[in-house]
């Protein structure tokens, strides 16, 4: 896994996702490393607005990096003096999270893709079970037929969340092609979503050690979701 985390190349693979469809972003040095680490920062993680801010600065990037396999058309736009070629989106994608954690990193996405429509899901895994489970409680998605649908959570830990968020959404429809999005991954999250998603591309900021014993990714950054909205009950 060493290898994996210190590669040149910012498209990588494992047992489960062939080197095409698991990009991940901070491989190769750039900004982006910056915002992740002040993420992992537990100091800097004491200030909740900047740590929503660094979510959606790392939407923001991935949502770049994603935009460069959608298609686009091209046509001439009118300036004061003339006429220029341009390269328009053909169609905007449906961009969906997975709430509470969610929210910061998808308005990074929706802050580039400004004329998306947006679905949510409420999936939350039940603590205190011997397996890790996932409960989804609430569902909402435009249609997706024929449409680009990214689907975006910021810790992709078992996989099992977003796994079962993409199999719900499947009801409003069959998107024509998948991309799925996260800060923070582990192998174990990574090969799980790309053994039972195939269709999908996966793209992370990172993918860390491992899984511990209570499924949280190590050295991951905590519970992104308290960070970024104070502590629950």
């Amino acid at each position: 896994m060493d290898a994996l985390l210190n590669t040149p190349n910012p498209t990588v693979a494992t047992a489960a996702a062939p080197l095409e469809r698991l990009h991940v972003v901070c491989a190769v040095p750039s900004i982006a490393n910056h915002f992740l680490a002040e993420l992992r920062d537990v100091d800097i993680q004491k200030d909740s607005l900047r740590f929503r801010r660094n979510l959606q600065r790392l939407g923001e990037i991935i949502a770049v990096r994603i935009s460069a396999q959608l298609s686009y058309t091209t046509q001439a736009v009118r300036t004061p003096l003339g006429e220029a070629p341009s390269q328009l989106l053909r169609d905007f994608p449906v961009l969906a999270t997975v709430l509470r954690a969610g929210l910061p990193f998808h308005q990074g996405f929706l802050n580039y893709f400004d004329q998306s429509p947006s679905a949510f899901a409420a999936a939350y895994r039940i603590e205190g079970t011997a397996k890790v489970q996932v409960q989804l409680d609430y569902l909402t998605a435009p249609r997706l037929d024929e449409r680009v649908l990214i689907l975006a959570d910021p810790m992709l830990a078992t996989g099992k969340s977003l796994v079962q968020t993409y199999r719900a959404m499947l009801r409003f429809g069959t998107p024509r092609q998948v991309h799925i999005a996260a800060v923070i991954a582990s192998p174990e999250g990574v090969d799980y979503v790309m053994r039972e998603i195939p269709e999908a591309s996966l793209w992370v900021a990172a993918v860390d050690e491992k899984l511990n014993d209570q499924a949280y990714i190590v050295p991951g950054l905590g519970d992104a979701g308290d960070l970024a909205f104070g502590s629950k009950i």
